[in-house]
């Protein structure tokens, strides 16, 4: 497949499930489509050595510049691993230019509050519409468990069997995990699971396949235009950033939360290591011992 179709693949799956901007996506073509132009064959066959000449000639930019183009090249080839076109990702080995990591957007709880409200108004009653009750399980998987929208959506059929507490996911690498099911997602499930006709392997399926991540990206964005929210602020990635912020905010452990997004580097888990200056405050006034220690007298002695 050309450069130019494989651009083309992989942007339309940052729209998708990272709910890139327009902006970002223009970007990204730009910097992807200059990299194929300068290297030395066809950019998706390229190794570490062509990409390290390639950001050599990026030296007189801005860092941030030149990081975003490696950044489009990471992110370009673990698209290409993910979707079996390469069984490496060269990009890995060349440093990254020292700038200032932005943080990822995240939804906050009020906002996530609205979309739960406006799913499962939708979803009630009786016969509720089979498009209700899967945006409900949606919701569930996304922001109560933590998904990728690629892991979501190619969910097999036989992904939720009888009792269980959790969902086995493969995730980038082809790697299984184990993902936590609220009791929530399960009753979710319940509802879902009678809803599908009989025949498709998939748990969302759609014609001969699966619904595709660009189609549960404009999904949410509809829902959140229902429910109040702005559509601008929400995708599949979004609510997987509020999953892992909230539950640090709650106090979960740092590693648990790696094992849950399937994170290889504990190094891109600490991205959600952002908090409010506020609940740190508080987290010291309420945890640490000297909280506990009122009997202690503080005060100077007198004289």
């Amino acid at each position: 497949m050309s450069d130019a179709a494989l651009i083309d693949r992989f942007l339309e799956m940052m729209a998708a499930e990272r709910g890139a901007s327009r902006n970002t996506l223009a970007a990204y073509r730009r910097d992807l489509e200059q990299a194929a132009e300068r290297a030395r064959g066809p950019l998706a066959e390229a190794d570490s050595a062509v990409l390290r000449h390639l950001m050599a000639e990026y030296r007189a930019l801005a860092a941030s510049s030149a990081a975003r183009k490696l950044s489009a090249l990471r992110q370009f080839f673990a698209f290409l691993l993910d979707e079996g076109e390469r069984a490496d990702n060269p990009a890995l080995d060349i440093a990254r230019p020292t700038t200032r990591r932005p943080l990822p957007r995240i939804l906050n709880h009020d906002d996530v509050e609205r979309l739960f409200a406006q799913a499962a108004t939708e979803a009630a009653g009786e016969a509720p519409p089979l498009a209700a009750v899967r945006m409900l399980l949606f919701l569930e998987l996304l922001y109560g468990s933590g998904l990728r929208a690629s892991e979501l959506v190619s969910l097999p059929r036989r992904a939720m069997a009888g009792e269980r507490d959790y969902l086995i996911v493969r995730g980038k690498g082809d790697k299984e995990r184990l993902v936590p099911l609220s009791a929530r997602a399960r009753a979710a499930f319940d509802r879902w699971l009678p809803l599908l006709g009989d025949g498709s392997p998939w748990l969302f399926p759609s014609g001969k396949a699966h619904i595709s991540r660009v189609r549960l990206f404009q999904m949410l964005r509809e829902l959140a235009a229902r429910a109040g929210v702005d559509p601008a602020a929400v995708s599949p990635h979004v609510l997987r950033h509020a999953f892992a912020t909230h539950l640090l905010e709650g106090g979960a452990d740092l590693r648990a939360l790696q094992l849950m997004l399937g994170h290889a580097d504990i190094a891109t888990t600490e991205i959600y290591t952002h908090v409010d200056s506020r609940r740190l405050v508080e987290l010291v006034n309420r945890r640490h011992p000297l909280a506990r220690m009122d009997d202690v007298d503080l005060k100077a002695p007198s004289a």
